[in-house]
């Protein structure tokens, strides 16, 4: 009988796990924020807001579910990986996570623009352009605060990366996309603080897009094709071709 392994669900749960992780941030960072925020012009993005506020809190809830499915999925990926070497897949996890408290203290802009938005005397208090420079001010200070998680969302990709690529079970390919999107997230970050029209370059995506295809690849392999051996047979293996050399 063929061997069967128990490491292919896990595989298939992390992937699981990766796939609401991408769908929930993509619509979240990217869609809504596409479809709502005109940066140069307050008055658009809050009359945008305004008119489109069940889409706003949608936003909102898709992003606090990125950041929870976030949290385990390391810790799945941990089961997966541990066997591969356990000093970096327990360094993988920790720098993940550190980035979920992070993210999910750094929604409370999105919630303070949903206070100014359902309080009428907000409007009140400020005036109309002054109460629209207000949610851009939450907005920015919700960008600032993902600056600083991308460190982490960048970090923990170089030994994720390395355990892929070492692994002998999943594509040497996408660890060496998830080390360099390491490498890419920490130069974007550090462009975005040192230049003050970094965006408007249109380098960004492109230095994070071996990230992009590093994940996007390896959370698609796991669902789709869980791994490609047994790991308890590669350990088997292992220890046998060291017994063979004594």
């Amino acid at each position: 009988m063929p061997e069967t392994s128990p490491n292919k669900k896990t595989a298939r749960i992390a992937g699981l796990l990766y796939l609401c992780v991408v769908i929930s941030g993509i619509f979240s960072l990217a869609y809504v924020p596409s479809k709502l925020i005109v940066w140069d012009n307050p008055t658009e993005t809050t009359t945008n807001i305004m008119n489109n506020e069940f889409l706003f809190r949608m936003e909102i809830l898709s992003g606090i579910a990125c950041y929870v499915f976030f949290a385990f999925l390391p810790l799945a990926l941990y089961k997966l990986l541990k066997p591969v070497n356990e000093k970096y897949a327990k360094l993988m996890v920790i720098l993940a996570l550190i980035s979920v408290p992070l993210s999910l203290s750094n929604m409370t802009n999105k919630m303070g623009i949903l206070s100014l938005l359902t309080d009428a005397n907000y409007k009140q208090t400020f005036g109309i352009e002054q109460f629209q420079h207000q949610v851009m001010f939450y907005l920015e200070q919700y960008g600032h605060g993902n600056h600083v998680s991308a460190v982490f969302w960048g970090l923990w990709l170089f030994p994720f990366g390395y355990l892929v690529f070492k692994s002998g079970f999943l594509p040497k390919v996408l660890g060496v996309f998830l080390m360099i999107g390491c490498v890419g997230y920490l130069v974007d970050l550090s462009g975005a603080i040192l230049f003050k029209n970094y965006y408007q370059m249109g380098v960004s995506s492109y230095i994070t897009l071996p990230a992009s295809i590093g994940e996007i690849g390896i959370c698609l392999w796991l669902l789709i094709f869980g791994v490609k051996k047994n790991i308890g047979a590669i350990k088997r293996r292992s220890v046998t071709v060291v017994s063979d050399s004594l």
